[in-house]
């Protein structure tokens, strides 16, 4: 899978990409949405401009037929740790394994591209067959919790109080 870095030109069709996968009914046709933790929003074309602009952000795109298909963000955290996030895959596409595919490709990008050693994520506690996907895949809980942004718009509104994030990791 060849990754490559989004562009401004491409920030509203991966918007909608995120939005579809991650809220609202339309995400129920994949496995790893979010809609019955949260509502509204999951991102905005703002945060995603401001992505492009910060210069330890990498905001990757994989396009099939040349429309973007899946994406995800890594950030440098420098001391050999990036940060992965938004792994996004279209919900006609989740159950055919692009989701491990790009996340290898993520991976792979982050160890050659930012020198990481480790990758470091955070993930809904409340989303159980999402956490056990990722140690399927090498990932482990480190035991340390983070709290949910209640009351910023930008992350959703969320259905229930009490959303936390649990950290995991894995050397790479």
């Amino acid at each position: 899978m060849k990754l490559e870095r989004a562009t401004d030109a491409d920030l509203p069709a991966l918007h909608r990409l995120i939005e579809r996968a991650y809220r609202g009914d339309t995400a129920r046709a994949g496995w790893s949405h979010e809609a019955d933790l949260l509502d509204g929003q999951r991102t905005d074309p703002q945060t995603l401009a401001e992505m492009l602009a910060d210069p330890a952000s990498h905001l990757l795109l994989w396009r099939e037929h040349g429309e973007p298909a899946a994406c995800v963000a890594l950030t440098d955290k420098s001391h050999g740790t990036a940060y992965l996030g938004l792994l996004t895959v279209d919900t006609s596409r989740q159950a055919d394994g692009l989701g491990r595919v790009l996340l290898a490709a993520a991976e792979s990008w982050a160890s050659q591209q930012l020198a990481a050693a480790r990758v470091e994520m955070t993930v809904i506690v409340q989303r159980a067959e999402l956490v056990a996907w990722y140690e399927r895949r090498g990932y482990r809980l480190t035991g340390e919790r983070r709290p949910f942004p209640y009351g910023d718009q930008r992350f959703g509104e969320p259905r229930r109080g009490d959303l936390e994030f649990a950290v995991l990791e894995k050397a790479l």
